[in-house]
């Protein structure tokens, strides 16, 4: 039995973590291959513009449940390599709407297939085992009940 399989939850968050990172390497390696200049730390600020544009910074936000300091990194990052743009938001100049750039908007042309391939791909990893197939549904309920009680409170009740 592996050391982290031997250590149940109490390893939890670092298998995930390990895990996650495993997948971002993964992704980033077929972005590399294929020649895509992109990060798939990127992917979901992307794919919330390929869905609706211009998008004010607040509202990329509260959908990806991060700060507004984070996604105002993250642009400015992407602004800076040319993939995106801001302009002011009209009825509140202190607003900021995001939106691609010529640049970005190419860039998203290149990327969508690899998407629609990692969605494949990892269907087919899921579909491996039956219990994988539960994996999505398990780590909602999870984030659903640590929404309700944090972890922290749980932990305290147990001392």
């Amino acid at each position: 039995m592996s050391f982290y399989n031997s250590l149940g939850y109490l390893v939890f968050g670092s298998r995930l973590r390990r895990l996650s990172e495993y997948f971002l390497m993964e992704v980033n390696k077929v972005y590399e291959e294929a020649g895509i200049a992109f990060d798939a730390s990127w992917f979901p600020v992307f794919y919330l513009l390929s869905r609706q544009q211009p998008m004010p910074m607040i509202d990329i936000a509260e959908q990806l449940e991060v700060s507004h300091s984070a996604v105002s990194q993250m642009v400015t990052n992407l602004k800076k390599k040319g993939l995106l743009k801001t302009t002011p938001c009209k009825e509140d100049g202190r607003r900021q709407l995001v939106a691609f750039s010529k640049k970005g908007e190419e860039l998203l042309q290149q990327i969508q297939p690899i998407w629609e391939a990692i969605s494949g791909a990892m269907d087919t990893l899921v579909s491996e085992n039956k219990q994988s197939q539960q994996l999505l549904a398990a780590i909602a309920q999870i984030e659903q009940a640590v929404s309700q009680q944090p972890l922290s409170a749980r932990i305290k009740a147990q001392l």
